[in-house]
């Protein structure tokens, strides 16, 4: 490739935001299914795939909101309750949890979790084309135990993220944050 053209990849991997502002418009099952189809292509060191998926759509998305609100305190639940139920039973069209195996051991623990994230790289990357967007969240919910048991995941199980997913208005896509150039990060040993 010569400089100055950017590929295809290239510009979807640049061009990818953490979207935050959902439109609302309603999404379709098939579409996060295809989704997750094609994100299964990552790489993984397992003898099989080390992750697995809950998935709230349409009336499940208030069985999601419930749940997180189980982690909340009284005083969370009243500041932020309406404004999250709309958020998230309205706005927002699907969250999905990505799911593995909370293994004792570390480098089998550490091998699926790094699976599980290139999965979830995969699924924004792909996403983005669709102009579906993702906000991946990491939030103390997703350790909480009433939250685990209200929305399925099984006793010896780690959530690796939960996925806001909805459609997104071109106009409000945030701007991208600088990055460190490369050769500042970079430790090279030629010998």
């Amino acid at each position: 490739m010569s400089q100055g053209i950017v590929s295809d990849m290239t510009a979807t991997i640049r061009n990818r935001r953490t979207i935050r502002d959902f439109n609302g418009e309603p999404m379709k099952e098939e579409t996060v299914v295809e989704l997750l189809q094609d994100a299964a292509w990552a790489p993984f060191h397992s003898a099989k795939e080390p992750w697995r998926f809950i998935l709230f759509m349409e009336e499940g998305r208030r069985t999601f909101a419930e749940a997180v609100m189980l982690a909340y305190s009284k005083e969370e639940v009243e500041k932020w309750g309406e404004k999250m139920m709309h958020q998230y039973c309205e706005l927002m069209q699907a969250h999905l949890l990505i799911v593995i195996e909370a293994d004792p051991r570390q480098k089998q623990f550490e091998d699926a979790f790094s699976a599980a994230a290139a999965f979830i790289q995969n699924l924004q990357l792909l996403a983005w084309e669709k102009k579906v967007g993702v906000v991946w969240k990491t939030n103390d919910y997703n350790w909480h135990p009433k939250f685990l048991q209200a929305v399925g995941v099984k006793q010896g199980e780690r959530v690796v993220g939960t996925l806001h997913l909805g459609y997104f208005n071109d106009n409000k896509v945030p701007r991208p944050k600088m990055r460190t150039p490369i050769r500042e990060l970079l430790t090279v040993h030629h010998e």
